[in-house]
């Protein structure tokens, strides 16, 4: 160890001795609330979710300030149990967020990575292409690309599709701005609720299931709460799209090979997830890691098969004379599944790591069995997650579902659906509020902007308190313990 480290060691291990006031709990952990390393953690988190929202203006990565927040906050955890005798305790502990983490990593790096496959495969291109050239009016685009951001996000998760359908409004509508923010708007509301009644159409439906407090099956009893969170704002917005319509585009593309089965592939790589849930009670993440093995093993096969296909089409291409068909040809390189390994958002699952591992801690010291006292008692289980949801416009949804799934509050099955539902769909109240409005800003950058998206807030927020009232009516069995 270097002399510039151990004095770093030692300088930090004497900030903390004098931070700490800490107290040893009768159950054998410390409650560190009250203390000085408590609010040195918070302090710490604050400061690093605050880079986090800054990221647009300071161009650096949301996972960098999480990251080193987590080590830090960890650390001061250890060494106040190691000062207290009990260095194993927070070990187990963090071992144990770590395990969960892990779970969700893997589960959501399989999915990105057949994702990243249909993408290079052209899937995605050739729907966009279908819409484009179709040439509709404003009025169906807005409604089709709404009514697909709803469908697709279930499957494909709400940023990709958001992405998606944000590539085909940029396309058709070119230097109309007005109504590429608006769209994009309805997108990000739309790909949110669909998101909000399936595991896989975000992180924070795919943390409840994965955590077994809710079925698979049973998030279908959110579908009309979503599908009112999304219809009500557009209904409305829908009144402010010109009546006109779009010049239309030609763009040919093709599909690539094997990019049907890889989708059919991925159908059957979620199937294997959920019975494994439902019929083994093992964790999903096996049936996921599974069905990469199926991927890896088709991979292998369009590698093989790849000279003969390519022979094949060539002889076709020379044969009808079609000098772009083999130019096409000649640029075909090999399916590699490691690739789209390395395609996946990286920086999204670092991020997720930071902040779980934040949040983890935070709730090891004490916090977060405050927090569920001073809301989950004090206020209510419904008044709380309507809240909460509200706040996950602000502070992301990740740490809000990770927070009440640490809290573990005693709540009826249709409260827990009801947080499902507004950690989903209040990010959509602001454009920062969720990943599919902060990709988008960044994908229709000046034309899709924070403020533009604001002005429509009181639209979104009478969608989102109407798809709570319709939860409550809907599901109101489900709110008996």
């Amino acid at each position: 160890m270097s002399k510039i480290t151990y004095r770093a060691s030692a300088l930090l291990g004497v900030c903390l001795l004098l931070l700490s006031g800490q107290t040893l709990a009768a159950t054998g952990t410390i409650d560190l609330t009250t203390s000085g390393v408590g609010y040195f953690a918070l302090i710490l988190f604050a400061i690093a979710y605050i880079v986090v929202m800054l990221e647009e203006k300071l161009h650096l990565r949301k996972s960098k300030p999480v990251l080193v927040a987590a080590g830090i906050i960890w650390m001061s955890i250890g060494w106040v149990y190691t000062q207290a005798g009990l260095p194993h305790d927070a070990e187990h502990a963090f071992r144990h967020t770590l395990l969960e983490f892990a779970e969700l990593m893997l589960f959501l790096l399989v999915a990105m990575t057949y994702i990243n496959a249909l993408e290079e495969r052209r899937l995605f291109d050739v729907l966009r292409a279908w819409m484009v050239r179709k040439g509709f009016n404003y009025k169906t685009l807005f409604w089709l690309t709404g009514f697909l951001s709803f469908f697709i996000s279930p499957i494909a998760d709400n940023l990709t599709t958001a992405l998606l359908m944000c590539a085909v409004i940029v396309k058709v509508a070119g230097d109309d701005n007005r109504f590429i923010n608006l769209c994009c708007v309805n997108v990000v509301v739309a790909a949110n609720a669909g998101g909000a009644f399936s595991p896989f159409g975000d992180i924070t439906t795919l943390m409840v299931w994965q955590a077994g407090i809710v079925e698979f099956q049973e998030f279908l009893a959110l579908f009309l709460p979503s599908l009112v969170n999304f219809v009500i704002p557009a209904a409305i917005m829908s009144f402010f799209i010109e009546n006109r319509k779009p010049v239309a585009v030609e763009e040919e593309v093709e599909l690539k090979r094997g990019a049907l089965r890889i989708l059919t592939l991925f159908l059957l790589t979620i199937a294997t997830a959920v019975l494994c849930h439902l019929l083994l009670h093992l964790p999903p993440v096996l049936g996921m890691m599974t069905g990469l093995g199926y991927l890896q093993f088709f991979g292998y096969f369009l590698r093989r098969t790849l000279p003969g296909s390519l022979a094949r089409k060539r002889a076709l291409a020379e044969r009808a004379g079609d000098q772009q068909a083999l130019e096409r040809l000649g640029g075909v390189v090999p399916f590699d599944v490691f690739n789209r390994v390395a395609r996946a958002e990286w920086d999204t699952l670092l991020f997720f790591y930071g902040v779980v591992m934040c949040v983890g801690g935070l709730g090891y010291m004490g916090y977060l069995a405050y927090m569920s006292e001073l809301l989950y008692t004090g206020l209510g289980a419904t008044q709380t997650n309507i809240i909460l949801g509200v706040a996950s416009a602000l502070i992301d949804n990740i740490p809000v579902m990770f927070a009440v799934l640490t809290m573990e509050p005693e709540m009826s099955h249709g409260h827990w659906l009801l947080i499902t539902l507004t950690a989903g769909t209040g990010g959509s109240l602001l454009s920062i509020g969720s990943a599919a409005g902060v990709a988008l800003m960044g994908q229709a950058r000046g034309k899709y902007t924070f403020f533009g998206h604001l002005k429509w807030t009181p639209i979104i927020a009478l969608g989102y308190a109407a798809s709570v009232a319709v939860h409550l009516w809907l599901n109101a069995g489900m709110f008996a313990h």
